[in-house]
C-alpha cells in the first residue's frame, strides 16, 4: 500500500485494487484566512486526480474545496459517501459533475472490486463539522488504515473490532477561532491558548493508545494565515498559547510520552507499507528537518506569492446594495420561529457589531431568541457579541450562505466577547440557516434531551455516568477527575461533582454520587 501526502488532510491511497483520494484541499478557505501548509498548490493534480475513488470527509471547506474538484478530480470516480443525515455533501459533489456515488452504512464494512474493503464511521452530531464528520477505514491484501482526520470519535472500538491497523491518520492541532478572537487580556490569551494546546495534544495521545497502530501520521493541519491581518496566528512568533502547533512540534511533543512511530508527510512524499503493513519505507521531497527550520521564511515568501489572491477576493466581498438588517430578518425570523431547543440553548439576544466600510461607525443588530426576531440593537445586556467588518455579513447574505460556522467564523475574521459560560448553542444555530440542518438539529437535541444514559462508571469516591453530557464520549477513556471536578479530555469539558454542574457551558448537566 502507497500513502502520498497531498497536503493538510488530504492522502491518496493506491493499492493493487484501486486508488482513493481523501479530502483534496488546495485554495484558500474561510474568507480567503485559512491556506494548506505546506504549500501543495505546484503538485502534480492532473495526475494526483486521477482517481479510481474519491473520499471527501465532510463539508469543511479545507476538506471539501468544490474549485479544485471541479478542475482536477476524475469525475468518473466512485464517491466513497459518508451516511449523514442531511444529503449536502451528495448533492454538492453532483454539482460538480460526479455521478458516481457508494452510498455506505456507517460502521459497515464494504468489499469493492479486487478485494479493496473501505469501511466509513459517520458522527452526525450538529456539533459534527458542518452537520456531520466521519472517518475511513481501508484495508487490502491485510494492511489496514485509519484515516481519522479531524473527526472526534467517542472512542475507536469499532475499527479495533476489524483488525489490528497499521497507520493511523489524525489531527493534532487546533481548527477552530477560540481563544484568538476574544477580547480578553493578553495574559489570560495565552493562558487559555495554552490549555487548549495541551488539551488537543492530550486528546491526540489518548486516540493513539487506543488504536495502537504501528505508525502514526500527524495530519488535518495546521492552516497557515498568509493575509497580514491574520499573520499573527501562525506559531512562528515564540507564543506559548498558540493553537496551531505544526508537526515537528508534533514530534518534540510525541517523544515526551514516549512515541517513536511518527511519520510526518510533506506534499509529495510517499510512504510504502510492506510486509503486512509492519515495515514503512517514506521518502520526501526535501527533508522534514530541514523544511521545518527554515518555516518563517516558507511562509513569508508563500504570503507574497498568494497576495494577489487575497486582495483578489476581499474585492469580492463588498455588496453595498444589500440591506443587513432586511434581509436577515427575512433568513433568520423563520428559523427563530421554529427552533425550540436551540433558541432555548442560547437563552438570550445574540449581538453583531458591523464595522463600516471606512472603519467609522458601528451598525449593531441583534439576534434576538427569546424575542423571536431580528432587530436594530436597543442597548440591552447581551452574553454574546461578535464584531467584524460589514462586507462580511454582506457577502454571506449575497452567496446565502447557510452556515455561518464554515465560512466567518472559522475565518477568525472578527472579535468576540461573552459573559459566563460558552455556549455551544449559539453556533450550532448560525450554522444551520436553512430549513434542513435546523429540523435536523431541532429532532437530534430533542432525542438527546430525552435519553437517559443508566450505565455508570467509578473514579475513587465518585459513581459517575459513562457517557459525557456533551456529546456522549466514554468517560472511562476520556475522564479524569482531579478533586470534585471531572473534565472529559475528547473536548475539554468540565464539571463539578457534588452539584452535576456543568463548568464549561451552558446545560449538560452530569450525574454523579459520591460513594458511602
Amino acid at each position: 500500500m502507497r500513502i502520498t501526502g497531498t497536503g493538510h488532510a488530504s492522502m491518496r491511497i493506491d493499492t493493487a485494487a484501486g486508488s482513493i483520494l481523501c479530502d483534496p484541499w488546495v485554495n484558500p478557505a474561510y474568507f480567503a484566512s485559512w491556506f494548506p501548509f505546506p504549500d501543495n498548490s505546484l503538485l502534480d493534480w492532473e495526475t494526483l486526480g486521477d482517481v479510481d475513488y474519491l473520499y471527501v470527509s465532510h463539508l469543511h471547506r479545507d476538506h471539501f474545496d468544490a474549485e479544485h474538484l471541479k478542475r482536477f478530480i476524475n469525475k468518473k470516480a466512485t464517491v466513497l459517501l459518508p451516511e449523514y443525515p442531511t444529503s449536502q455533501l451528495e448533492d454538492e459533489l453532483r454539482d460538480l459533475g460526479f455521478t458516481s456515488f457508494l452510498r455506505t452504512k456507517s460502521d459497515e464494512v464494504h468489499e469493492l472490486d479486487g478485494g479493496l474493503k473501505v469501511m466509513i464511521q459517520a458522527l452526525i452530531s450538529p456539533t459534527d463539522g458542518p452537520i456531520g464528520d466521519s472517518s475511513l477505514w481501508v484495508e487490502h491484501d491485510g494492511i489496514r488504515v485509519l484515516n481519522q482526520n479531524d473527526a472526534r470519535p467517542a472512542d475507536l472500538t469499532r475499527f479495533n473490532e476489524l483488525g489490528h491497523v497499521h497507520a493511523h491518520m489524525l489531527q493534532f492541532s487546533g481548527a477552530i477561532w477560540y481563544p484568538m478572537v476574544y477580547e480578553l487580556p493578553e495574559n489570560a490569551k495565552t493562558a487559555f491558548g495554552k490549555q487548549k494546546r495541551e488539551r488537543q495534544f492530550d486528546r491526540t495521545w489518548r486516540y493513539i493508545e487506543d488504536l495502537k497502530a504501528d505508525f502514526v501520521f500527524p495530519i488535518a493541519g495546521p492552516p497557515c494565515f498568509l493575509d497580514d491581518d491574520l499573520w499573527q496566528f501562525n506559531d512562528i512568533h515564540g507564543d506559548e498559547g498558540n493553537i496551531f502547533p505544526d508537526q515537528s512540534v508534533f514530534l518534540t511533543e510525541y517523544a515526551k510520552v514516549g512515541g517513536t512511530n511518527a511519520i510526518v508527510q510533506l506534499p509529495g512524499s510517499v510512504t510504502v507499507l510492506s510486509d503486512g503493513g509492519t515495515t514503512e519505507t517514506t521518502t520526501h521531497p526535501t527533508p522534514i528537518d530541514e523544511f521545518f527550520a527554515n518555516k518563517r521564511q516558507h511562509l513569508e515568501e508563500m504570503r507574497e506569492r498568494k497576495r494577489p489572491v487575497i486582495e483578489a477576493e476581499k474585492a469580492s466581498w463588498r455588496h453595498p446594495e444589500v440591506d443587513v438588517l432586511k434581509e436577515l430578518k427575512a433568513r433568520i425570523e423563520p428559523l427563530l420561529e421554529e427552533s425550540i431547543y436551540m433558541a432555548k440553548g442560547v437563552g438570550g439576544p445574540v449581538r453583531f457589531d458591523l464595522v463600516s466600510y471606512d472603519g467609522d461607525e458601528i451598525e449593531s443588530i441583534v439576534v434576538d431568541f427569546p424575542g423571536k426576531q431580528v432587530r436594530a440593537y436597543a442597548d440591552e445586556k447581551v452574553r454574546y457579541r461578535f464584531k467584524m467588518q460589514r462586507e462580511l455579513i454582506e457577502h454571506l447574505i449575497f452567496i446565502d450562505e447557510g452556515d455561518w460556522v464554515n465560512s466567518l467564523f472559522l475565518s477568525c475574521r472578527f472579535s468576540a466577547a461573552r459573559i459566563g459560560q460558552y455556549n455551544e448553542f449559539v453556533y450550532a444555530f448560525f450554522k444551520c440557516l436553512s430549513e434542513e440542518r435546523l429540523q435536523y438539529a431541532e429532532g437530534w437535541y430533542d432525542e438527546h434531551e430525552k435519553a437517559v444514559d443508566a450505565e455508570d462508571i467509578e473514579f475513587g469516591d465518585w459513581t459517575v455516568q459513562r457517557r459525557c453530557p456533551h456529546l456522549k464520549a466514554d468517560l472511562s477513556r476520556f475522564g479524569f477527575v482531579e478533586g470534585n471536578v471531572l473534565t472529559c479530555q475528547l473536548h475539554g469539558w468540565k464539571f463539578d461533582l457534588p452539584s452535576g454542574r456543568c463548568l464549561t457551558g451552558v446545560g449538560h448537566k452530569i450525574r454523579a454520587s459520591k460513594n458511602s
